[in-house]
């Protein structure tokens, strides 16, 4: 038997599955394509995590691409991060071309153009859905991580988030904790009430967190604090059998990464908390792609850091998948990388001495081959093409193959604004998360209470209190408590 023939039967065998799958191309050994050789990924696995990465202008965006659509296609609804601004193009049907006929008849894989159903969010002033979050729910690690602040102004947020807490103060707005810190600044007030309690706290460090979020405020964060909050489970629709693909616009966004990566945190956590476990399911519940990954893990902390990690390894259960889009895999820890079933690498530049160890690097977490040199052919990849290996649906790695990709169906092109505006014309979730609520919380509350307490007046009923108060999620309960307890009368002036 040829090597061919054997690459072809281990092939064959190694991407063989019993449920449903998504085709991904075809494998290429010695320059050919071989068409009866299928590389593919099973749809059960699809919540075991993934990683697609390449150089700048390898592929990578296209193969998030077919990975989206062919997911719609089997029901399953998507997120995508979209911060280049490329990716509005899954919603309209792809344009056939001499390219693209060549490349479907090469792999033998019939082409029939067609766009997904898509949904636009966004977290600033893109049009699309508003996705919003309460200050309280975003908690004081997540919020401090958006400031940008040291373990001691950490830990101070940490008690106002609790003062607020043991005193009733709902924190929606960044108008709310603003006024807290104001009051908690003054020095015949909050100062001394806040002493009696939970020990001093330097005016200096609250006056320095203040500003940090005046300074938030100014670069447009404001948008993203307040009600009504985001509904994940929205992120669960289906449109003609079809999952609906939701894309996040994140093009304004890009110098404030940490706003991009707090907010991941906060929406992973929130997905964690309201999704039921789902056992093994033959298909995920929802898959998120994370393009420009490393935005998430620039200067993280280890507290960030460590909560990923164990996001990834949890996250798994509630039949949800994660797939993270950069350009080395060396942007992704080690803890996170080692949790991920699909790899989509494309190829990598071997310029630098640094280049040439991220490919050894990449190259170390793939099944060994001995049908060609991998930290070779990596830095040889063509556009369209990518090592590929995936897990079977026993979570056996299969084999690495280099793998000439299809392409997609949807348009490989961005929407125009016209197009844009027809899609967010029609959409439910814009109409639904366009009004802003603005109820009673601790603005409205701490302001009342210093006019009552310059100019008392009868006691009036208790004002009936709005949405019930969110419990915190199982990573800020234990983060906070045990954040709040040491710095507890041990923050001095």
């Amino acid at each position: 038997m040829s090597i061919k023939e054997t690459f072809i039967q281990d092939i064959l065998s190694g991407y063989q599955y019993k449920g449903e799958k998504i085709v991904l191309g075809k494998a290429k050994l010695d320059g050919e394509v071989l068409s009866e050789a299928e590389i593919s990924v099973a749809l059960k696995t699809m919540n075991r995590h993934g990683l697609i990465a390449g150089a700048t202008g390898t592929g990578k965006t296209k193969s998030l691409q077919i990975l989206a659509e062919q997911l719609s296609l089997k029901g399953v609804p998507t997120l995508l991060m979209d911060i280049k601004g490329d990716l509005s193009g899954i919603a309209a049907p792809g344009e056939e071309n001499k390219a693209i006929i060549e490349r479907q008849q090469l792999l033998g894989i019939d082409y029939t153009p067609m766009g997904a159903p898509v949904e636009f969010l966004s977290l600033s002033h893109e049009p699309g859905a508003r996705l919003r979050a309460t200050v309280t729910e975003f908690g004081p690690i997540l919020f401090s991580k958006i400031l940008e602040l040291n373990d001691t102004q950490t830990g101070i947020i940490s008690i106002v988030f609790k003062y607020c807490d043991d005193k009733g103060y709902p924190l929606l707005d960044l108008k709310d904790i603003r006024e807290v810190l104001r009051y908690l600044s003054d020095d015949d007030r909050g100062k001394q009430e806040l002493a009696s309690t939970y020990g001093s706290i330097s005016k200096a460090s609250l006056g320095t967190i203040l500003r940090k979020i005046v300074t938030l405020e100014q670069q447009g964060a404001d948008r993203f604090f307040g009600e009504p909050s985001f509904d994940v489970n929205d992120l669960l629709k289906t449109k003609d059998e079809k999952g609906v693909v939701s894309i996040i616009r994140l093009t304004d966004i890009q110098n404030r990464p940490s706003l991009f990566s707090t907010f991941m945190m906060s929406l992973l956590a929130e997905i964690y908390e309201s999704f039921p476990e789902t056992g093994d399911p033959d298909k995920p519940k929802l898959v998120i792609f994370i393009d420009e990954a490393h935005l998430i893990f620039k200067e993280a902390s280890k507290t960030l850091l460590d909560q990923m990690e164990t996001m990834v390894k949890l996250i798994r259960s509630k039949g949800v998948g994660l797939f993270f889009c950069t350009q080395v895999p060396g942007d992704v820890p080690d803890g996170v990388l080692g949790q991920l079933g699909l790899k989509i690498q494309h190829a990598l530049r071997g310029f630098t001495a640094k280049d040439r160890k991220q490919i050894q690097k990449a190259v170390e977490n793939y099944p060994i081959t001995s049908y060609f040199k991998a930290d070779e052919v990596i830095t040889q990849l063509g556009i369209g093409e990518a090592f590929v290996t995936a897990l079977n649906e026993k979570g056996i790695p299969t084999p690495l193959a280099y793998t000439y990709m299809r392409a997609p169906l949807s348009r490989m092109d961005v929407l125009s604004e016209t197009e844009i505006e027809t899609i967010i014309g029609k959409s439910e979730l814009v109409d639904k998360y366009s009004q802003e609520i603005d109820r009673e919380s601790a603005y409205e509350m701490l302001t009342q209470r210093l006019k009552t307490e310059e100019n008392p007046q009868p006691a009036q009923p208790k004002k009936p209190e709005g949405r019930p108060k969110k419990e915190k999620s199982v990573f800020e309960t234990i983060i906070t408590d045990s954040t709040t307890k040491s710095f507890i009368r041990t923050i001095g002036n």
